[in-house]
């Protein structure tokens, strides 16, 4: 058999949604899916990228374990505590606030202060999120948690949200974290989030961080909880 042709019936035998390339050690491989439903232990979602450490190390530095902290009035962009809270006097949890400043200091525009007030911003954020707006901005919807996995393993900005049906009640935002995570793992609690809220937390998992809005993550996986995620120009982020 020449060459030529046994190459060609190679290429011909390569697994459905290879690469050509793929019959080449070190070479490029297809991602799976985003949405990859593995439940047998196995890693899933891509590695966690260069870009992806970077958010991964961002996050771990941001603080949020000591500001943005509950019962407190703070600077929305520092998470500094101001004053205590008085009752009527305005958001007694930060999640909302949190992630607008880290989308700001990442260079990214999610709908924060001036535009809209600390009070209910979470509500209003899941909102925007879905407007034209924010898609002109470089938002885009994801599908599920396994899509919110990957992209942040790449290292992009990956916003977890739920609005509260009550629209007099706040809803909550957290950032998804890169890193390793089995499907089965991934389905049962889904991602693990960074958050501020009644509990600040650098790294919980999103059915524990949003267990107090009833829905927003199911058993399995789904629920009310979406996901929206934006690239970041780390180069310029850490220029």
């Amino acid at each position: 058999m020449n060459r030529r042709l046994f190459l060609l019936l190679a290429s011909c035998m390569l697994p459905v949604g290879a690469y050509a390339e793929d019959a080449v050690p070190g070479a490029r491989v297809a991602p799976a899916p985003a949405n990859d439903t593995r439940t047998d232990g196995a890693a899933c979602c891509g590695p966690v990228t260069e870009d992806g450490e970077h958010l991964r190390r961002f996050l771990d530095d941001s603080g949020v374990d000591h500001l943005w902290l509950p019962d407190y009035r703070v600077d929305w962009r520092t998470g500094a505590a101001l004053e205590m809270s008085r009752p009527g006097s305005g958001p007694h949890t930060h999640c909302s606030a949190f992630a607008g400043s880290a989308a700001m200091r990442l260079g990214v525009y999610l709908l924060r202060p001036p535009e809209h007030g600390q009070t209910l911003l979470a509500n209003a954020q899941v909102r925007w999120l879905d407007t034209p707006e924010a898609a002109a901005s470089g938002w885009r919807a994801l599908p599920d948690a396994f899509a919110a996995q990957t992209q942040a393993n790449r290292g992009a900005l990956v916003v977890a949200a739920v609005e509260n049906p009550d629209p007099r009640r706040a809803g909550h935002v957290a950032l998804v974290r890169p890193g390793p995570i089995a499907g089965d793992a991934l389905r049962r609690s889904g991602p693990m989030v960074t958050m501020a809220g009644a509990h600040n937390a650098l790294a919980v998992s999103l059915a524990e961080g949003f267990r107090t809005h009833h829905g927003a993550w199911l058993p399995g996986g789904g629920g009310s909880a979406g996901f929206h995620a934006h690239e970041v120009d780390w180069r310029a982020v850490l220029a």
